[in-house]
Protein backbone atom coordinates (compact mmCIF):
# COMPACT_ATOMS: atom_id res chain seq x y z
CA UNK A 1 0.00 0.00 0.00
CA UNK A 2 1.10 3.82 -0.66
CA UNK A 3 -0.36 6.76 0.65
CA UNK A 4 0.00 10.24 -1.45
CA UNK A 5 -0.56 13.10 0.48
CA UNK A 6 -1.76 16.04 -1.69
CA UNK A 7 -1.87 19.46 -0.76
CA UNK A 8 -4.98 21.31 -1.96
CA UNK A 9 -3.18 24.78 -1.20
CA UNK A 10 -6.49 26.30 0.18
CA UNK A 11 -6.64 30.18 -0.48
CA UNK A 12 -3.42 29.50 -2.16
CA UNK A 13 -1.90 28.81 1.30
CA UNK A 14 0.26 25.46 1.20
CA UNK A 15 -0.65 22.88 4.35
CA UNK A 16 -4.20 23.62 5.01
CA UNK A 17 -5.84 20.97 3.94
CA UNK A 18 -4.94 17.75 2.20
CA UNK A 19 -6.38 14.91 0.43
CA UNK A 20 -4.92 11.27 -0.20
CA UNK A 21 -4.71 8.85 -2.76
CA UNK A 22 -4.58 5.34 -1.48
CA UNK A 23 -3.13 2.86 -3.45
CA UNK A 24 -3.32 -1.23 -3.17
CA UNK A 25 -2.85 -3.64 -5.97
CA UNK A 26 -3.20 -1.30 -8.72
CA UNK A 27 -6.61 0.36 -7.51
CA UNK A 28 -7.01 3.75 -6.25
CA UNK A 29 -8.92 5.67 -3.77
CA UNK A 30 -9.09 9.23 -2.38
CA UNK A 31 -9.68 10.29 1.42
CA UNK A 32 -11.36 13.33 1.70
CA UNK A 33 -11.89 15.33 -1.61
CA UNK A 34 -11.22 18.86 -0.27
CA UNK A 35 -14.06 21.63 -1.04
CA UNK A 36 -15.14 22.71 -4.94
CA UNK A 37 -12.69 25.55 -5.38
CA UNK A 38 -9.65 23.23 -5.29
CA UNK A 39 -10.90 20.47 -6.31
CA UNK A 40 -8.85 21.12 -10.33
CA UNK A 41 -5.69 21.54 -7.98
CA UNK A 42 -6.76 17.74 -6.43
CA UNK A 43 -6.99 16.36 -10.49
CA UNK A 44 -3.68 18.41 -11.50
CA UNK A 45 -2.27 16.72 -8.31
CA UNK A 46 -3.53 13.34 -8.77
CA UNK A 47 -2.15 13.68 -12.50
CA UNK A 48 1.17 14.94 -11.75
CA UNK A 49 1.94 11.27 -9.23
CA UNK A 50 1.61 9.64 -12.66
CA UNK A 51 -1.91 8.03 -11.71
CA UNK A 52 -5.40 8.06 -13.81
CA UNK A 53 -8.04 9.78 -12.11
CA UNK A 54 -10.67 7.79 -13.51
CA UNK A 55 -9.37 4.91 -11.97
CA UNK A 56 -10.59 6.04 -8.51
CA UNK A 57 -13.62 4.43 -8.38
CA UNK A 58 -13.74 4.95 -4.70
CA UNK A 59 -14.07 7.98 -2.32
CA UNK A 60 -13.36 8.25 1.34
CA UNK A 61 -15.18 11.50 3.41
CA UNK A 62 -15.11 11.70 6.99
CA UNK A 63 -17.67 14.39 7.45
CA UNK A 64 -20.07 16.40 5.31
CA UNK A 65 -18.23 19.83 6.04
CA UNK A 66 -17.28 21.57 2.99
CA UNK A 67 -13.29 21.29 3.50
CA UNK A 68 -13.38 17.89 3.67
CA UNK A 69 -16.19 16.77 1.54
CA UNK A 70 -17.27 19.71 -0.79
CA UNK A 71 -16.24 18.06 -4.31
CA UNK A 72 -17.17 14.60 -3.16
CA UNK A 73 -20.58 15.01 -5.56
CA UNK A 74 -18.08 15.78 -8.18
CA UNK A 75 -16.68 12.27 -7.87
CA UNK A 76 -19.67 10.83 -7.71
CA UNK A 77 -20.74 11.84 -10.42
CA UNK A 78 -18.01 10.87 -12.64
CA UNK A 79 -18.87 7.33 -11.55
CA UNK A 80 -16.74 6.95 -8.36
CA UNK A 81 -18.28 5.44 -5.24
CA UNK A 82 -18.75 7.90 -2.02
CA UNK A 83 -18.43 6.14 1.32
CA UNK A 84 -19.41 8.12 4.38
CA UNK A 85 -20.97 8.03 7.98
CA UNK A 86 -24.82 7.39 7.66
CA UNK A 87 -25.70 10.83 8.88
CA UNK A 88 -24.02 12.46 6.54
CA UNK A 89 -25.53 10.35 3.17
CA UNK A 90 -28.40 12.58 2.52
CA UNK A 91 -26.47 15.92 2.24
CA UNK A 92 -24.05 14.28 -0.34
CA UNK A 93 -27.26 13.08 -2.49
CA UNK A 94 -28.55 16.84 -1.23
CA UNK A 95 -26.76 19.41 -0.47
CA UNK A 96 -29.00 22.65 -0.77
CA UNK A 97 -29.92 22.69 2.95
CA UNK A 98 -25.60 22.24 3.68
CA UNK A 99 -24.87 25.37 1.11
CA UNK A 100 -27.77 27.22 1.94
CA UNK A 101 -26.30 27.40 5.76
CA UNK A 102 -23.07 28.20 4.46
CA UNK A 103 -24.00 31.13 2.41
CA UNK A 104 -25.97 32.56 5.39
CA UNK A 105 -22.29 32.65 7.33
CA UNK A 106 -19.88 33.35 4.10
CA UNK A 107 -22.05 35.09 1.98
CA UNK A 108 -20.36 36.85 -0.87
CA UNK A 109 -16.78 34.66 0.32
CA UNK A 110 -18.92 31.72 -0.55
CA UNK A 111 -17.66 31.17 -4.04
CA UNK A 112 -13.78 31.77 -3.52
CA UNK A 113 -13.67 29.93 -0.44
CA UNK A 114 -15.80 26.59 -1.30
CA UNK A 115 -16.87 27.03 -4.73
CA UNK A 116 -19.69 24.64 -5.88
CA UNK A 117 -21.32 21.29 -4.17
CA UNK A 118 -22.64 19.32 -6.62
CA UNK A 119 -25.56 16.66 -5.84
CA UNK A 120 -24.26 13.05 -5.90
CA UNK A 121 -26.17 9.97 -7.49
CA UNK A 122 -28.19 8.60 -4.33
CA UNK A 123 -26.63 5.33 -5.94
CA UNK A 124 -22.78 6.32 -5.65
CA UNK A 125 -23.48 6.87 -1.97
CA UNK A 126 -23.26 4.45 0.53
CA UNK A 127 -23.44 5.22 3.94
CA UNK A 128 -21.22 2.93 6.28
CA UNK A 129 -21.77 1.81 9.75
CA UNK A 130 -19.13 1.87 12.93
CA UNK A 131 -17.10 -1.10 11.92
CA UNK A 132 -18.21 -1.93 8.70
CA UNK A 133 -15.21 -2.04 5.53
CA UNK A 134 -14.43 -1.75 2.37
CA UNK A 135 -11.99 -3.39 0.76
CA UNK A 136 -9.13 -1.71 -1.92
CA UNK A 137 -6.83 -4.36 -3.70
CA UNK A 138 -4.86 -5.99 -0.67
CA UNK A 139 -6.39 -3.81 2.18
CA UNK A 140 -9.80 -3.03 3.97
CA UNK A 141 -10.55 0.50 5.06
CA UNK A 142 -12.95 0.62 7.98
CA UNK A 143 -15.04 3.03 9.32
CA UNK A 144 -14.58 4.01 12.30
CA UNK A 145 -17.72 6.31 14.15
CA UNK A 146 -15.73 9.12 15.89
CA UNK A 147 -18.63 11.85 17.44
CA UNK A 148 -17.05 15.21 18.69
CA UNK A 149 -16.66 17.15 16.01
CA UNK A 150 -19.61 16.58 14.10
CA UNK A 151 -21.94 13.49 14.32
CA UNK A 152 -21.93 12.44 11.41
CA UNK A 153 -18.02 12.36 11.77
CA UNK A 154 -16.09 8.69 10.85
CA UNK A 155 -12.41 8.01 11.06
CA UNK A 156 -11.30 5.67 8.54
CA UNK A 157 -8.77 3.04 9.61
CA UNK A 158 -6.45 0.60 7.44
CA UNK A 159 -4.40 -1.39 9.68
CA UNK A 160 -2.32 0.77 12.06
CA UNK A 161 -2.78 3.80 10.17
CA UNK A 162 -5.69 6.40 10.72
CA UNK A 163 -6.96 9.22 8.36
CA UNK A 164 -8.76 11.11 11.56
CA UNK A 165 -10.68 14.24 9.42
CA UNK A 166 -11.23 16.46 12.37
CA UNK A 167 -11.54 14.30 15.08
CA UNK A 168 -7.71 14.93 16.18
CA UNK A 169 -7.48 18.98 15.29
CA UNK A 170 -5.43 20.77 12.94
CA UNK A 171 -1.45 20.88 13.32
CA UNK A 172 0.23 23.32 10.54
CA UNK A 173 3.11 20.93 9.24
CA UNK A 174 6.46 22.14 11.28
CA UNK A 175 4.59 23.48 13.84
CA UNK A 176 3.57 22.39 17.84
CA UNK A 177 0.08 24.35 18.02
CA UNK A 178 -2.87 22.23 18.02
CA UNK A 179 -5.80 24.30 16.74
CA UNK A 180 -9.44 22.78 18.31
CA UNK A 181 -11.54 22.30 15.13
CA UNK A 182 -14.78 23.19 16.78
CA UNK A 183 -17.28 24.77 14.26
CA UNK A 184 -20.16 24.65 14.56
CA UNK A 185 -23.18 23.55 15.67
CA UNK A 186 -22.19 19.79 16.61
CA UNK A 187 -18.98 20.66 18.90
CA UNK A 188 -19.74 18.37 21.84
CA UNK A 189 -16.55 17.96 24.42
CA UNK A 190 -17.48 14.72 25.72
CA UNK A 191 -18.16 12.91 22.81
CA UNK A 192 -14.90 14.81 21.12
CA UNK A 193 -12.32 13.45 24.27
CA UNK A 194 -14.03 10.00 23.88
CA UNK A 195 -13.11 10.04 20.19
CA UNK A 196 -9.58 10.80 20.93
CA UNK A 197 -9.69 8.19 23.18
CA UNK A 198 -10.82 5.42 21.37
CA UNK A 199 -7.96 6.67 18.76
CA UNK A 200 -5.36 6.66 21.70
CA UNK A 201 -6.22 2.79 22.75
CA UNK A 202 -5.87 1.68 19.13
CA UNK A 203 -2.00 2.26 18.97
CA UNK A 204 -1.68 3.53 15.34
CA UNK A 205 1.80 3.54 14.19
CA UNK A 206 0.39 7.47 11.91
CA UNK A 207 -1.90 9.20 11.73
CA UNK A 208 -3.34 11.47 8.26
CA UNK A 209 -4.78 14.70 9.45
CA UNK A 210 -6.91 16.50 6.88
CA UNK A 211 -5.39 19.13 8.60
CA UNK A 212 -2.40 18.43 8.03
CA UNK A 213 -0.76 15.87 6.63
CA UNK A 214 1.02 12.69 8.79
CA UNK A 215 1.68 12.71 12.20
CA UNK A 216 3.79 9.85 13.75
CA UNK A 217 3.83 11.23 17.75
CA UNK A 218 0.70 9.72 17.78
CA UNK A 219 0.59 9.40 21.15
CA UNK A 220 1.83 12.34 22.06
CA UNK A 221 -0.85 14.40 19.51
CA UNK A 222 -3.75 12.77 21.06
CA UNK A 223 -2.90 13.14 24.53
CA UNK A 224 -2.42 17.14 24.24
CA UNK A 225 -5.49 17.34 21.59
CA UNK A 226 -7.50 15.98 24.05
CA UNK A 227 -5.90 18.43 26.94
CA UNK A 228 -6.81 21.34 24.32
CA UNK A 229 -10.78 20.15 24.04
CA UNK A 230 -10.98 20.13 27.34
CA UNK A 231 -9.19 23.28 27.82
CA UNK A 232 -10.96 25.24 25.19
CA UNK A 233 -14.09 24.38 26.48
CA UNK A 234 -13.65 25.15 30.41
CA UNK A 235 -12.58 28.52 29.10
CA UNK A 236 -15.72 29.66 27.10
CA UNK A 237 -17.42 28.26 30.01
CA UNK A 238 -15.99 29.98 32.40
CA UNK A 239 -16.28 33.26 30.06
CA UNK A 240 -20.15 32.45 29.66
CA UNK A 241 -20.76 31.95 33.77
CA UNK A 242 -18.87 35.65 33.96
CA UNK A 243 -21.46 36.80 32.12
CA UNK A 244 -19.37 38.05 28.96
CA UNK A 245 -20.98 38.96 26.22
CA UNK A 246 -20.88 36.97 22.79
CA UNK A 247 -18.07 39.60 20.98
CA UNK A 248 -16.26 39.23 24.59
CA UNK A 249 -15.91 36.17 24.74
CA UNK A 250 -14.73 35.43 20.52
CA UNK A 251 -12.44 37.83 21.55
CA UNK A 252 -10.91 36.20 24.56
CA UNK A 253 -11.15 33.35 22.67
CA UNK A 254 -8.34 35.16 19.94
CA UNK A 255 -6.22 36.41 22.43
CA UNK A 256 -5.47 33.35 24.44
CA UNK A 257 -5.31 30.96 21.30
CA UNK A 258 -3.02 33.72 19.63
CA UNK A 259 -0.97 33.98 22.83
CA UNK A 260 -0.45 30.32 22.98
CA UNK A 261 0.25 29.83 19.24
CA UNK A 262 2.81 33.03 19.88
CA UNK A 263 4.70 30.80 22.59
CA UNK A 264 4.76 28.16 20.53
CA UNK A 265 6.75 29.63 17.58
CA UNK A 266 3.78 29.95 15.33
CA UNK A 267 4.67 32.82 12.50
CA UNK A 268 2.31 36.02 11.95
CA UNK A 269 1.79 34.49 8.73
CA UNK A 270 1.61 31.20 10.09
CA UNK A 271 -1.45 32.47 12.45
CA UNK A 272 -2.95 34.05 9.27
CA UNK A 273 -3.13 30.68 7.37
CA UNK A 274 -4.83 29.25 10.78
CA UNK A 275 -7.60 31.96 10.92
CA UNK A 276 -8.57 31.39 6.92
CA UNK A 277 -9.27 27.73 7.75
CA UNK A 278 -9.99 27.09 11.81
CA UNK A 279 -10.91 30.80 12.79
CA UNK A 280 -10.82 31.61 16.71
CA UNK A 281 -14.25 32.99 16.64
CA UNK A 282 -15.93 30.56 14.09
CA UNK A 283 -14.53 28.35 16.83
CA UNK A 284 -15.77 29.74 19.58
CA UNK A 285 -19.26 29.97 18.85
CA UNK A 286 -19.31 26.40 18.27
CA UNK A 287 -17.87 25.76 21.87
CA UNK A 288 -20.39 28.42 22.90
CA UNK A 289 -23.28 27.26 21.23
CA UNK A 290 -22.30 23.85 23.42
CA UNK A 291 -22.42 25.90 26.71
CA UNK A 292 -25.27 27.91 26.12
CA UNK A 293 -27.34 24.10 25.60
CA UNK A 294 -25.73 23.26 28.28
CA UNK A 295 -26.48 25.75 30.82
CA UNK A 296 -29.96 26.05 29.54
Amino acid sequence: MTVHTLDLHFQDRPGLIAAYVIESEGELALMETGPGSTLETLRAGIQGLGLDETKIRQVFVTHIHLDHAGAAGWWAQQGAQVYCHPKAAQHLINPSRLMDSARQIYAEKMEVLWGDMLSAPAERVTALQDGESVKLGAIAITAWDTPGHARHHHAFVIGDICFTGDVAGMRLAGTNYLSVTAAPPQFEPESYMASVDRLAAAHFAKLYLTHFGEISDVAAHLASYRQRIHAVHEAVLRDHQAGLSHDDIRAAYHDREYALAKGLGISKEDWRSLESSNGTAMCADGVLLHVSRSSS
